[in-house]
């Protein structure tokens, strides 16, 4: 027996046509439930519904999970100034918010970090210099930043 190209060459073990897999499958290893607002004309009170997306075992490739993570975006920051000293509690309203796990003001971190839902969180500026910093979310999917997007008054 032999392996023979469409073309009636043969196939050696050394030649065989074929690569390595870069987006392998892998295994769920438990139940992955989903949550999303109610919609407009479901009868519910305000809030999310949860549904199970991957039971334990399915098998999915990592695309597909990258796919789950959406990056944040940041629609406003306010107040968008506060003082060197520090302290003011700013809020910042944007997307998929939820998943933000820290907020750089410049070089410095934010301090009481409050993730009130999927659109808005609340952190406190830390003391910095006068002047305009970048604001810098730490997000599952992906860094995401504005740019001079809080300024420092001296």
């Amino acid at each position: 027996m032999g392996l023979y190209r469409e073309n009636g060459q043969r196939i050696t073990r050394a030649g065989f046509p074929a690569v390595a897999v870069t987006n392998a499958p892998q295994r769920v290893t438990e139940d992955i439930y989903k949550t999303e607002p109610y919609g407009r004309g479901d009868g519910q009170p305000e809030g999310s519904r949860r549904h199970l997306l991957y039971q334990a075992g399915t098998i999915v490739t990592p695309s597909q999970i990258d796919r789950l993570f959406t990056a944040a975006t940041i629609g406003t920051i306010t107040p968008a100034t506060g003082p060197a000293a520090g302290g003011t509690t700013v809020t910042i309203t944007g997307t998929d918010l939820d998943g933000v796990s820290a907020v750089d003001f410049g070089p410095t971190a934010g301090t009481e970090l409050k993730v009130v839902s999927a659109t808005q969180l609340r952190v406190k500026a830390p003391a910095g210099t006068a002047g305009a910093v970048n604001v810098v979310l730490t997000d599952d999917a992906d860094n995401v930043s504005k740019t001079n997007g809080f300024t420092y008054t001296a």
